[in-house]
């Protein structure tokens, strides 16, 4: 692991010398061209500089004051306009990142008393959250107490409270990012973020025995990400690819979890090469899609992609320091050689439960044909209003089924528009089933006995709708059955797909794409009676970017006009594709 260590932070002391300079004299970031700041930056920036110096054991960096540069980001956080949890518990890790008790930590001597009155004052203010800002809440505890500003350790409290809510809100045990906005049920990549940032909090925490305490309840969640990883991370290395704020997080995200896992003992001795070359080709997709290796940084953002507007990327940049740095010190703490053992795939399907309950159901399928290659995963799971295709329910395969990053597109679902109401089988799902068909083939089904609008909302007593995947090979079917409970005008009726391409320059080898023959469309039922648009040119268009690479073309099956559903008729909508799916070779 030692050349893995090295090479992490290599990268992380690039990047630190590009974006060093944005820390502005009163501790503000400044933005990149084109991009808008965020009052949180600060605070990621803390903890990216705290990570570096626990790598290194350095506190200069190419002539730069990194003690004073870190004071004035945790000042500058400490006095936001506005109090974001987020940018406060990473500013506060940051601070502890330079040793604990406050006489003995450097930076703290660096701020001045009314700034140490507003920072002590802030670590002490709670909130009661039930989405991943419960972490920060939890970094607020660790660093209070390990800091010597408090004799009372609230630490393990909010653990418990951040467990049993888990078990609340999920009959499988996974972490539920939104229960009370939508339809609930927003099990994305936010999950993995808050185990991630807990552990690191954990580790900097002033009691050793408290943190050996409260692991083994974290590790009966973790592992039940880590057990994922073998059937979601795809051939060539990418890793999560639904829900919000994929892209580079995806891969960053998935890879602090497993060398988490590696270093505190909680993969085993037979598994271990298996997860090293999930290591090696999450590392290896980050690396080459998302990193700059001329100039040293990493890109969300440019003339072929884009990521959710939240991200910028003065945060992207800041966040890769402190992560390539966690790596690299990660790396050294497990020790040894990096012996991978390529994963021995099979063609098969496979539906993860998230959550099972009277009123809902959710989860994540994912199906793998090892002849051609095509890797899916639909996800089947709520979106917390954000209307975004990241969270709908299709097959997620970047460079064969694409969408738009952070932007709603009802891609390769029917959108039935009833009036004033948008409605699209999505969010959630009862009597969700899967299993294998025949010829070898794997299905997966669910119901909505309510239809829901895309913003989450359930139509009491309008219709309901009958949803079934096939996939058979490189062959996928997909079947919407779709009636009403009263008679009713549906006003327009609208299918899209999404034609893209891995980024031009910026991808690893190997990586796949839609071959010459294209995605194999075909109707072969419609009883909404829909008539393909003329094809839509975006290659240019900033709003159709993908976290990976561009999208070229929207094509739109689509019913402008009225259309009488009467109750105890079907409306069935029956798609199928059998996508060429290729490789690029460099």
């Amino acid at each position: 692991m030692q050349n893995f260590a090295d090479q992490c932070l290599d990268m992380a002391s690039a990047m630190l010398g590009q974006n060093l300079n944005a820390i502005q004299p009163d501790g503000s970031i400044q933005p990149v061209e084109g991009e808008s700041p965020r009052l949180d930056e600060s605070g990621h920036a803390a903890l990216a500089l705290g990570e570096f110096y626990r790598a290194t054991g350095e506190s200069q960096f190419e002539g730069a004051d990194l003690i004073d540069l870190t004071a004035r980001c945790v000042t500058a956080q400490a006095y936001a306009s506005e109090e974001h949890e987020n940018g406060l518990g990473y500013a506060a890790l940051g601070l502890l990142s330079f040793g604990p008790a406050k006489e003995r930590n450097p930076v703290w001597e660096r701020l001045l008393d009314p700034t140490r009155e507003t920072l002590d004052k802030l670590l002490l203010a709670r909130s009661d959250f039930d989405n991943h800002l419960q972490a920060f809440n939890i970094a607020k505890a660790v660093t209070r107490y390990s800091m010597g500003l408090s004799k009372k350790d609230e630490t393990g409290k909010l653990i418990d409270r951040y467990v049993s809510r888990v078990a609340e809100t999920s009959s499988a045990g996974y972490f539920d990012d939104g229960n009370k906005v939508g339809v609930g049920g927003v099990f994305d990549i936010y999950g993995m973020l808050s185990l991630v940032f807990i552990r690191q909090a954990l580790q900097l925490h002033g009691n050793i025995h408290l943190r050996d305490r409260k692991l083994p309840s974290l590790r009966t969640v973790a592992e039940k990400y880590l057990k994922m990883l073998p059937d979601i991370v795809r051939a060539d290395g990418l890793g999560w690819a639904f829900g919000r704020g994929i892209g580079a997080y995806g891969q960053m995200h998935c890879i602090s979890l497993v060398l988490q896992a590696l270093r505190d003992g909680w993969i085993g001795e037979d598994k271990k090469p298996l997860y090293f070359d999930i290591l090696r080709r999450l590392f290896q997709f980050f690396f080459l899609t998302y990193l700059d290796q001329e100039q040293g940084f990493i890109v969300v953002r440019d003339a072929e992609r884009d990521t959710r507007e939240q991200h910028t990327t003065r945060m992207a940049n800041f966040d890769g320091v402190r992560y390539l740095s966690q790596w690299s010190r990660l790396a050294r703490s497990i020790g040894g050689t990096m012996d991978a053992k390529a994963q021995q795939r099979r063609t098969g399907g496979r539906f993860v439960v998230f959550d099972k309950a009277n009123k809902k159901e959710q989860g994540l399928f994912v199906y793998h044909d090892i002849d051609s290659g095509l890797h899916v995963q639909v996800p089947l799971i709520g979106s917390a209003k954000t209307g975004s295709a990241d969270n709908l329910p299709f097959p997620h395969a970047p460079g064969i089924f694409d969408w738009p990053s952070d932007k709603y597109l009802p891609v390769m679902l029917p959108e039935l528009t009833f009036g004033d109401k948008v409605v699209i089988p999505a969010f959630y799902g009862k009597r969700c089933v899967t299993g294998m068909g025949l010829r070898k083939s794997f299905y997966f089904r669910y119901e909505q006995p309510e239809l829901i609008t895309k913003e989450e909302e359930i139509l009491n007593g309008l219709g309901s709708v009958k949803v079934a995947w096939n996939f058979s090979g490189n062959r996928i079917t997909s079947d919407f059955i779709f009636t009403v409970k009263k008679q009713v005008q549906c006003d327009q009726m609208r299918y899209v797909l999404a034609i893209g391409s891995p980024h031009s320059e910026k991808h690893v080898p190997m990586t796949f794409t839609i071959g010459e023959k294209g995605l194999g469309c075909s109707v072969e039922k419609d009883d909404f009676q829909g008539v393909w648009q003329e094809t839509e040119v975006v290659t240019n268009e900033p709003g159709y970017r993908t976290y990976w690479g561009n999208l070229h073309y929207i094509q739109t099956l689509l019913r402008d006009h009225p259309l009488i559903m009467r109750p105890g008729q079907q409306y069935r909508l029956t798609i199928s594709f059998e996508p060429d799916v290729a490789m690029l070779d460099a």
